[in-house]
């Protein structure tokens, strides 16, 4: 198993990737803000089952963090995630500082509207357009053949689907089923945040999501299904910051099931001061699906 090469010069990155790929290899492009968990290398190890060259870019960017965030705090251990991408078969893994993806009078960003409206680009101003943006820049510096993203991020996931869409960018976005740990909490670098009394409440969140599912099969009314999940998270003194069902390619606010709608259960909520988002996709045929 090959070390992988760290790479810091953007320029440098580009052109490595572009050479291989005139070799005629497919490159997969993993882009991570580092603290890496069992959810990131599954991204790796689907992206390696698809591809001949990998690369996972460790960068904590802070245009998508706001003022009252977490972004000093974040989790950083570059050396523990190098180790873990070294067992994954990781080609390259391009770690630059924040000098280098922004640059000294740096001014310009990018803007979406659509899927970036509601919800987190609602409650976190700016907030996509910094995850616009730097997966812009990543990808330029990585030119990689397909990106891999997770389903627990959906919203980032319609976002930089509708991004690559738009602007003509020549990459397939790959989104993952969602990992969770065994009681069903969905992987996050934040759950290093919860203390342990906190850590034996969150998996109410899947189990709320899990019973919503069972709910909408049943044939539950809509504003039920949700109530019901509000109750049992607030039974285990968890804040919600928002929890509905919503379709899943404009996110608008679903009111009544209907057969032929895809829907997805959003949901973010705090623990503690812990912030966490989680989600669970419908069956879009109701009752006959599930």
């Amino acid at each position: 198993m090959a070390t992988p090469l760290v790479i810091r010069d953007r320029n440098v990155m580009r052109k490595l990737i572009l050479t291989n790929r005139t070799m005629g290899r497919r490159i997969g492009f993993v882009p991570t803000m580092g603290s890496l968990h069992a959810g990131h290398t599954s991204l790796v190890d689907q992206a390696v089952a698809e591809c001949d060259d990998v690369v996972t870019s460790i960068f904590v960017n802070p245009s998508q963090f706001g003022p009252q965030e977490d972004f000093e705090q974040y989790p950083r251990d570059f050396d523990a995630d190098f180790n873990l991408l070294a067992q994954h078969d990781v080609r390259w893994i391009f770690a630059p500082d924040v000098h280098e993806m922004y640059p000294p009078g740096d001014s310009t960003r990018i803007e979406i509207s659509g899927p970036a409206e509601p919800y987190e680009g609602t409650l976190r101003p700016g907030h996509f357009s910094g995850v616009a943006t730097i997966v812009f820049r990543l990808l330029q510096a990585a030119p990689s053949h397909a990106v891999y993203f997770g389903a627990k991020d959906w919203q980032q996931v319609l976002v930089v689907r509708k991004m690559v869409h738009d602007l003509k960018l020549d990459v397939e976005v790959v989104t993952c089923p969602t990992v969770r740990d065994t009681d069903g909490l969905a992987l996050s670098s934040r759950n290093t945040y919860l203390s342990k009394s906190e850590r034996k409440r969150a998996p109410t969140i899947y189990a709320a999501l899990e019973q919503a599912e069972q709910n909408w099969c049943q044939g539950l009314a809509i504003d039920t299904i949700e109530q019901k999940l509000k109750d049992m998270l607030s039974a285990k003194e968890i804040q919600i910051d928002y929890a509905d069902i919503v379709h899943t390619e404009s996110l608008k606010k679903i009111s009544e099931v209907s057969p032929n709608t895809p829907a997805i259960f959003l949901i973010a909520c705090r623990v503690g001061s812990t912030r966490l988002i989680d989600n669970i996709l419908l069956p879009s045929q109701a009752l006959s699906s599930c």
